[in-house]
């Protein structure tokens, strides 16, 4: 994993998103500072749903640079919050794609305003049960056992 900002990605000529973070393409521009900028969604979920990415080129969360971590998450944090309380909503969804369903390959992280009965379910795709109390730590031990590899 990537632990250094010094190793920053270089804008990718053909990313929107790219060209939204060095001005080329306007977008509603929420907050900025030297490392992030978010903007509200061409096509929201629900007015004020905004996009939190990096300024630099980083195509999902594993490759944003480690240095970079808490103020990107205390930006998404502050969204959050300032969404939720701009748009009068009771609370917020966030959420990253890494890959699959990332519609553009450049870590963008969703915040997105909600109320009760907003008439979004779960993760907007049907949702499962597991089949069995050993399924369920099967997946468990499985996940720690990545974790303990990768930590």
């Amino acid at each position: 994993m990537p632990s250094s900002a010094s190793a920053a990605a270089v804008p990718v000529a053909d990313c929107a998103f790219c060209a939204i973070a060095a001005g080329a393409t306007e977008a509603e521009i929420v907050l900025e500072d030297e490392t992030s900028l978010a903007f509200l969604d061409f096509r929201p979920l629900f007015p004020g749903h905004s996009l939190l990415i990096p300024r630099a080129h980083h195509e999902t969360l594993a490759d944003l640079p480690d240095d970079l971590l808490p103020t990107y998450f205390g930006n998404a944090r502050l969204l959050s919050v300032a969404i939720r309380d701009a748009m009068g909503a009771q609370g917020s969804f966030v959420a990253i794609n890494n890959v699959v369903s990332q519609s553009v390959p450049h870590l963008h992280t969703h915040v997105v305003p909600r109320v009760r009965k907003d008439g979004l379910r779960g993760f907007f795709w049907p949702r499962s049960r597991y089949e069995s109390e050993n399924e369920i730590r099967a997946a468990g031990d499985a996940v720690r056992a990545a974790i303990a590899r990768l930590g």
